[in-house]
């Protein structure tokens, strides 16, 4: 009898031992998975996704798996697809980010069930019914800015002289010359296109304000981000400031991604 006592000690001993050791687990588990892993970046108009690479290297430094969507800029809906493709082949639940234009196109495709919250980098926060050209004409445009007439495509380009002032002032002049010899080939009817959803109504949102932005006007900005209730961030740059203060706006996602329950 006192063998068979002890044999019963020895085994909820170890079942105790274990239990704690898989509770420990399942504990840090459980803290682990409440900040979001995953983090899609759309860019906006005049730009490409390669403009974000700052910004993926701090953040899969950390731990976060960054995927870059590339917008073909011909449409809103062409973008808005684009993003949807992307968010598709998450894990998991992510946080949205959208710069400039990409606000737009974050806003017409956040209502996807993967997007757990959105981030409007320097970006059109737009209500349903809402297209960016309207927010756009709400205030005098800087005369910094060097967004050129639609050509006879409808096509909308930068100018050259304006670009480094108007779009990227805090960037080395050799990097403007290059975004702009790289921007993409935008449409005008995207500009102008209404959303047809407004998704930071019921999920958490984020409005970072570049405070020197000549593109969209910080005013403008505070003014969308207000309105929507969003969790406003002010950084002291240009429209790219997620190239020029990278780590801020990383900071901000961070945020986001710990955030979310």
């Amino acid at each position: 009898m006192k063998v068979a006592s002890l044999s019963k000690i020895k085994i909820l001993t170890c079942l105790l031992v274990l239990s704690g050791i898989f509770g420990n687990v399942t504990t840090a588990l459980a803290q682990s998975s409440k900040t979001i892993k995953n983090v899609v970046l759309v860019h906006g108009a005049f730009v490409d996704g390669s403009g974000y690479r700052g910004l993926y290297d701090i953040l899969t430094k950390k731990g976060y798996n960054v995927t870059v969507v590339q917008n073909p800029l011909s449409s809103l809906a062409a973008d808005a697809d684009a993003t949807t493709a992307a968010l598709d082949r998450q894990d998991g639940p992510a946080i949205l980010v959208g710069h400039s234009y990409g606000g737009s196109v974050i806003t017409e495709a956040g209502d996807h069930p993967k997007v757990a919250a959105l981030v409007y980098l320097a970006a059109f926060q737009l209500d349903k019914g809402e297209s960016a050209l309207d927010w756009a004409k709400t205030e005098p445009g800087s005369s910094k800015n060097g967004i050129l007439p639609a050509d006879e495509k409808g096509i909308l380009y930068y100018d050259k002289a304006k670009f480094h002032e108007g779009f990227c002032a805090d960037v080395p002049k050799e990097l403007a010359d290059f975004m702009y010899a790289s921007q993409g080939r935008f449409a005008a009817a995207a500009l102008a296109a209404k959303v047809t959803r407004a998704p930071w109504k019921t999920k958490p949102s984020y409005g970072i304000v570049a405070t020197q932005d000549e593109a969209i006007l910080p005013s403008i900005q505070r003014k969308m981000y207000q309105k929507a209730k969003a969790k406003i961030t002010e950084i002291k740059g240009s429209h790219a400031v997620f190239i020029s203060h990278p780590q801020e706006v990383a900071d901000v996602i961070i945020k986001a991604s710990k955030e979310i329950k």
